[in-house]
């Protein structure tokens, strides 16, 4: 297939470029990119191999010039964001154009109007996945093995780190928020976006909206407790639909207390209309003094995260007459140089690498089934992590996750 890597020039893009160019059944990479300099630069820096890679200058809020470069390729790789601005505009061309499609969208709100495109995807043909990064995409495969055998599902949770559970450095996760310029990235812009406002997610088994940041305790399995964080995703509204809980659906930050306090004072703002979110994501890069002596007041009252695992997918629920809980986390055992634990320290490799990997279903046809669906609808998950486990260089017969279980009272 030819693949169109629109945004290839970022960071996630470009890793996904990367890892999409050693995938069986890429015939050519298009590095499509508003700043063709960098799309360029990529291309030269991949060089010579086995299949052709070449840039073009693309603006996406210019439809006639999206369309036109979407016309002759089998299949695009979208990581233009924030998705809330981009996200529905580049699936719509995508479908019309005939173009399989995946992204890395985390946000809430296009996801619910890119799934109300299903029909118009299956009338054209056309496959498209949607989020199919870290968090949502390794969250929702996560959760999906652990509701493996479930007659009945309860409450479903997916979380993922922030400041935790990565030995304490996030210079690197840091960097990802701002770019070369100062300006605040996309994933930044979003971050605020989420924890902002109010946020759709699963309540007694229906959508419901409440106020994000809200604390959520925690008792999982092998003695994982402590408190999380809510944040607007993606992965409550499709797990409700692919895996039915009958109780809540969240997905949480695994995050320290002053972070979440500092968090909430951003929040504070942005709902009172004194920072506009790109203010926001620069001032959370950049902590401001007094915003930080507040946090550290307010954050003596909120509780940490304990001993949960840094990324998880939580499930509780029925089997075989009995009431249990499963934990299905990334295996992060080992010293700090351990892949896993070095993926998560680098935002761009654990999402730009799973959306390759993702990619290798539907070219491949296991995964293209016509329609637009969340990554636990169509992506098989034992072979995911499989790819995974070798992408990310884990030791041969080591499992990029593991699975833990209890009964419940």
């Amino acid at each position: 297939m030819k693949v169109l890597a629109l945004g290839g020039a970022g960071a996630m893009g470009a890793v996904a470029v990367r890892t999409a160019r050693e995938i069986s059944g890429v015939q050519e990479i298009v590095i499509a990119d508003r700043d063709l300099g960098a799309a360029e630069g990529l291309a030269r820096q991949m060089g010579e191999g086995r299949i052709p890679v070449r840039a073009v200058e693309v603006d996406v809020t210019d439809e006639a010039v999206l369309r036109a470069v979407l016309e002759p390729m089998d299949l695009v790789l979208n990581t233009v964001g924030p998705y809330f601005r981009f996200g529905l505009t580049v699936l719509r061309a995508a479908i019309e154009t005939r173009t399989h499609y995946l992204d890395i969208c985390d946000d809430w709100e296009p996801t619910l109007q890119m799934l109300d495109l299903d029909e118009l995807a299956r009338e054209h043909g056309v496959c498209a996945v949607i989020g199919m990064g870290a968090s949502p995409g390794i969250s929702n495969l996560l959760a999906a093995i652990a509701a493996t055998g479930f007659d009945s599902i309860h409450d479903i949770y997916t979380a993922w780190p922030v400041d935790v559970g990565t030995d304490g450095d996030d210079t690197e996760g840091k960097a990802q928020l701002l770019s070369s310029g100062g300006r605040p990235t996309a994933a930044a812009v979003h971050w605020m976006e989420q924890a902002s406002g109010t946020i759709t997610a699963v309540g007694a088994g229906q959508l419901i909206e409440q106020r994000p940041l809200s604390p959520v305790v925690l008792d999982l399995p092998a003695g994982h407790r402590g408190t999380a964080y809510s944040i607007g995703h993606p992965e409550p509204i499709t797990l409700r639909s692919s895996l039915k809980p009958i109780g809540t659906a969240l997905n949480l930050m695994v995050i320290k207390p002053w972070t979440v306090a500092y968090l909430d004072a951003l929040r504070r703002d942005i709902d009172a209309g004194l920072l506009t979110l790109e203010q926001a994501a620069v001032a959370f890069a950049v902590p401001g003094w007094r915003r930080a002596v507040r946090s550290a007041w307010a954050a003596r009252r909120l509780r940490g995260p304990g001993t949960l695992p840094p990324f998880f997918a939580a499930v509780t629920g029925e089997r075989q007459g009995d009431r249990c809980a499963v934990v299905a986390r990334l295996n992060m055992t080992g010293p700090q140089s351990q892949p896993i634990r070095s993926a998560l320290r680098d935002m761009a490799r654990i999402t730009g690498v799973p959306l390759a990997l993702g990619m290798a279903q539907v070219i491949d046809g296991s995964a293209r089934r016509a329609g637009v669906h969340p990554p636990e609808a169509v992506i098989e998950p034992q072979r995911f992590f499989a790819d995974l486990g070798v992408a990310l260089g884990c030791d041969v017969g080591v499992s990029p996750y593991l699975v833990e279980q209890a009964s419940l009272p």
